[in-house]
């Protein structure tokens, strides 16, 4: 990796980790600092990093509007925020958290660029309603002129044989229509940028469960590649990157691995402490990720798994 060793790893001038309250710890980071915030803040349904109890919908937005406000302050005029939600959920009733959020906002004068949609095959089974298998990734930026970087976030044309057409190409006709670096993969995005663009044109993203190779000792962790995307496309190197809830750190694991600075604020000592330790397995090379645009694994139609029992078919 070109990035130079940190010093510890952390707290230098390419990684700062921050335990505190979202809230309280924005205050030691400076205004107008921050080219981009990729997070996913707790969503409360009861797990064990959130608040002592669950609280009802409104309360909950109350919390998290103050802490937004600051957090948007944070911003450069030409940053972007990135808010990754999924749905709140009450006595089996959805309340998608990206509707709420919009206002919140665009109150601050921020501007939705997009609504990006990921997919996941595996979580919990709904029995009173369809299972829940998609989030919501909400891209703001705080001023018309912004960073967008398309090039390396691109995939691969489905057509790239087509031409220009002699009444439209203007003195191009014959020659090649598409971007030989690939298309803009729009708001739905892959992994398999190929194969699921041409089958199934979504961020067809695996979460990361128990045999995930990213998986760690937390409960509610998104993939690095969801970050690293985000990271690629809405900042340049030597940016600053910050997650107020971060977690496992993989926020600030996809902006150092792009040569970004981060900066990693949770309030529990022991996901810090996580982060810090994941941080330098990816300085020694030794941190697991899984490789970026790797298809999403299918099961062998061979495997015990796979097959129909016979308890099910009646067959002898």
């Amino acid at each position: 990796m070109s990035i130079r060793q940190l010093e510890k790893h952390t707290n230098s001038d390419m990684a700062r980790l921050i335990v505190g309250d979202a809230f309280d710890a924005l205050d030691e980071v400076d205004d107008k600092s921050i080219q981009l915030s990729v997070t996913s803040p707790p969503y409360n349904i009861g797990k064990p990093y959130e608040r002592d109890a669950p609280m009802s919908l409104p309360k909950y937005l109350e919390w998290l509007t103050p802490i937004i406000e600051k957090l948007c302050a944070k911003i450069k005029d030409g940053g972007s925020i990135c808010w990754q939600v999924g749905n709140f959920v009450r006595d089996g009733e959805v309340f998608p958290l990206d509707f709420f959020f919009y206002d919140i906002f665009t109150k601050q004068g921020f501007k939705l660029r997009n609504r990006i949609i990921w997919r996941f095959n595996f979580g919990l089974h709904a029995t009173k309603r369809l299972s829940g298998r998609y989030e919501t990734l909400l891209w703001f930026t705080k001023s018309d002129t912004y960073t967008f970087n398309l090039d390396p976030i691109r995939v691969p044309q489905l057509y790239p044989g087509k031409k220009h057409s002699s009444k439209k190409g203007e003195g191009k006709a014959g020659q090649p229509s598409g971007n030989p670096l690939g298309k803009n993969p729009s708001d739905f995005w892959t992994f398999s940028a190929e194969e699921m663009f041409k089958n199934q044109p979504i961020w067809d993203i695996p979460n990361v469960k128990a045999n995930h190779p990213e998986h760690t000792p937390h409960p509610c962790q998104f993939p690095h590649e969801l970050a690293e995307r985000c990271v690629l496309a809405f900042t340049n190197e030597g940016d600053t990157v910050l997650d107020p809830f971060s977690g496992a750190g993989t926020t600030a694991i996809a902006a150092l691995k792009a040569e970004r600075r981060a900066v990693a604020i949770d309030k529990s000592a022991e996901y810090v402490a996580l982060t810090k330790q994941r941080v330098s397995e990816l300085y020694e090379g030794r941190i697991k990720l899984r490789r970026s645009g790797t298809e999403v694994a299918q099961p062998q139609k061979t495997l015990t798994v796979a097959k129909t029992p016979v308890a099910w078919t009646g067959a002898k």
